[in-house]
């Protein structure tokens, strides 16, 4: 399994101080391509594609938060980026009977991983393109909602939309490795 997130951005980073319709909803995050101001879509995806677990929180939450809450029930390996490198997180999931795998960062010792979970890990950027499947098929990102529950709307049908697709993004070819 798969697991990362995208940021759902509300509004302009100039609106933000006037913007009223996601007030207390909405905070400001900061991705690898810079800052925005709304909502952040974390996803666990399985190797056909499919969404398995879905969480929705404020921009400021760290990607690692919503880690415990969402695995719960599954015991799986779950294959995410660098965000999620924390011993202590790793300790947690660990005990629940989920292996977390994750790049290494450049000032941490290269540790041996199983062929199976290294040619995953390489493969990660499929779930780059399952959101930009997300995003520019489905509609999932729009930014002129005037109600938040419209919004929700919205986002869950494009879900469900996508889930519903029959030519989902999917690793075929891995999936007898890692079972």
């Amino acid at each position: 399994m798969f697991i990362d997130s995208t940021p759902m951005a509300v509004c302009h980073n100039l609106r933000e101080r006037k913007h009223k319709v996601f007030k207390g909803l909405a905070a400001k995050g900061r991705t690898s391509t810079g800052w925005f101001f709304g909502l952040k879509i974390h996803l666990i995806f399985n190797t056909r594609g499919e969404i398995v677990r879905l969480a929705i929180t404020p921009g400021n939450v760290n990607d690692k938060t919503p880690v415990t809450d969402m695995i719960k029930g599954i015991t799986a390996k779950l294959i995410g980026d660098k965000g999620y490198l924390s011993q202590k997180l790793f300790q947690q999931l660990f005990e629940d009977g989920v292996t977390l795998i994750t790049k290494i960062k450049r000032n941490m010792k290269n540790i041996l991983m199983d062929t199976a979970d290294k040619l995953m890990l390489m493969k990660r950027s499929f779930i780059e393109t399952i959101f930009s499947s997300l995003k520019s098929l489905n509609t999932l990102i729009h930014h002129r909602h005037r109600n938040p529950i419209n919004a929700f709307v919205h986002l869950i049908a494009g879900l469900i939309s996508y889930q519903l697709r029959d030519d989902k993004p999917s690793l075929h070819s891995l999936t007898n490795l890692i079972s």
